[in-house]
């Protein structure tokens, strides 16, 4: 995610020409290995897509699907086995029911339902995987960015940024020892070894 949100902040900086950031949630069974496939046949694909490889769709928490959008996606895809095929015998039939009320709380939370994608991909159909992620990446262009003013978005910020924010916000958590300075940005001073504290005067 961090990649992903650094990737959107180069991107708007430059003015480049918007490119879709999309996360894959894929079952290992099927989605995956057709992902493999499409992969070894050499099949064309749109490289805008990130795999997250689980055991089951059924494993799929839709907090996985928000913190996703949260962290710089554009769109998600949620893939597995076909109704019947399932390595666990009900898991895609769980994930399926799960999603028909998730997306229905999508509006909820700020979220455009269109940018929820599910599907069911076989092990050995690489070439309906790539027509998948090709049509996807299209359509989420045509939409345009999931905005970084959305409220389901978080303040995207650079590593530096992120790193000094978390040191700030863990300084001033209660119960952590240690007092914070006026102004400190977090960063100890080079040649210091007194825990940041200034000496002298």
């Amino acid at each position: 995610m961090d990649e992903t949100a650094s990737e959107s902040g180069t991107q708007a900086d430059h003015g480049g020409a918007f490119e879709p950031r999309i996360v894959a949630f894929v079952c290992n069974w099927c989605t995956y290995a057709g992902a493999d496939l499409a992969g070894t046949s050499r099949l064309q694909y749109a490289p805008n897509v990130r795999i997250v490889k689980l055991p089951c769709t059924g494993r799929i928490d839709p907090l996985f699907v928000l913190k996703a959008f949260e962290g710089g996606a554009d769109a998600v895809l949620v893939s597995g086995c076909h109704p019947g095929d399932c390595h666990y015998t009900s898991g895609n039939y769980h994930a399926r029911r799960r999603w028909t009320v998730f997306r229905r709380l999508l509006e909820f939370t700020g979220i455009d339902e269109t940018r929820l994608m599910f599907s069911w991909v076989s092990a050995a159909e690489g070439q309906k995987f790539a027509d998948l992620i090709n049509d996807l990446t299209a359509k989420v262009r045509a939409a345009g960015p999931f905005e970084g003013s959305n409220p389901a978005r978080r303040h995207l910020l650079t590593p530096a940024q992120a790193m000094s924010a978390d040191f700030r916000a863990g300084a001033c958590r209660p119960g952590l020892s240690g007092p914070t300075r006026p102004g400190s940005d977090g960063i100890r001073a080079s040649g210091s070894s007194n825990g940041g504290q200034d000496g002298g005067n």
